[in-house]
């Protein structure tokens, strides 16, 4: 005989079943590398003083250099970028203990400026702070639409924390030329773009997939159009849909391409 699910008159309703907890779980790995960002983030500080002191020791000052343009902490974010892209570059993914760590080491100078304590710039901690947020601003549209990956962010946002730092609203050392880092920032990037491009449009030509990825570059400006006009939620949505379709490019070279390439443009060529 069928089990009569029905309740009986007057009999009383079952007791409802509560819904399981949602599960929650313990990243060991994602805990265990934040909490060294900060020490790690030390070492960069570390590293900025003893290139630092290097630059004064092994570069002669001259009409181009002269005793305040000591480019030392340049350097080592430098070498932090190069090192993010080649790890971008087989692996398609920049990991967090290095762009997370090289935001922070950029808000440690900025603090260290604010006290009184200068030798890699003259940017505070507010102009650190500053330049992360506008290397977060850059790359929100492409993050959000999913043409970007976070690892190119954080990339950027490092970036900017030691641009910030080092430049601050002014750079005055090298004769006849003044440096603010929101312009380095916006500029450095604006070139990376234009460098993703080239590598895009080469990657599509070897591939033999040019009108289809000029066809993908056409909705992806359209994504952005969409965004503005019916809101980011909608924008993902479409971009998402196209996903299994795009071509993979490791953008934090490009990106590495632009930073260093206007750095090196606008100290030595136009100095």
């Amino acid at each position: 005989m069928a089990t009569d699910l029905a309740t009986a008159p007057g009999a009383s309703e079952p007791a409802a079943v509560p819904a399981p907890a949602p599960e929650i779980t313990f990243d060991r790995d994602l805990a265990m590398t934040l909490a060294r960002v900060p020490l790690t983030a030390v070492a960069w500080v570390v590293a900025a003083y003893l290139a630092h002191m290097a630059w004064a020791a092994f570069v002669p000052v001259s009409e181009a250099f002269p005793a305040a343009a000591n480019l030392g902490a340049l350097v080592v974010i430098a070498v932090g970028m190069v090192w993010a892209a080649w790890i971008d570059g087989y692996a398609f993914k920049v990991p967090n203990w290095l762009t997370l760590s090289l935001v922070v080491s950029g808000w440690y100078l900025g603090l260290l400026h604010t006290f009184g304590v200068t030798f890699a710039g003259n940017g505070g901690i507010g102009q650190a702070l500053l330049g992360t947020l506008v290397g977060f601003a850059v790359l929100f549209p492409a993050l959000f639409i999913g043409g970007m990956g976070e690892g190119d962010v954080k990339m950027t946002m490092a970036f900017g924390s030691w641009m910030g730092a080092f430049f601050g609203a002014e750079y005055l050392a090298l004769p006849g030329t003044t440096i603010s880092a929101i312009a380095v920032i916006w500029w450095s990037f604006a070139l990376g773009v234009i460098v993703g491009g080239v590598f895009g449009i080469v990657m599509m030509a070897l591939r033999r997939q040019l009108h289809k990825n000029m066809q993908n570059a056409r909705e992806i400006v359209t994504d952005l159009q969409v965004m503005v006009t019916h809101g980011p939620k909608k924008a993902a949505e479409r971009a998402n849909s196209r996903r299994k379709d795009w071509t993979r490019l490791p953008y934090g070279v490009p990106l590495c391409v632009g930073f260093l390439g206007y750095l090196w443009y606008r100290l030595f060529l136009t100095a």
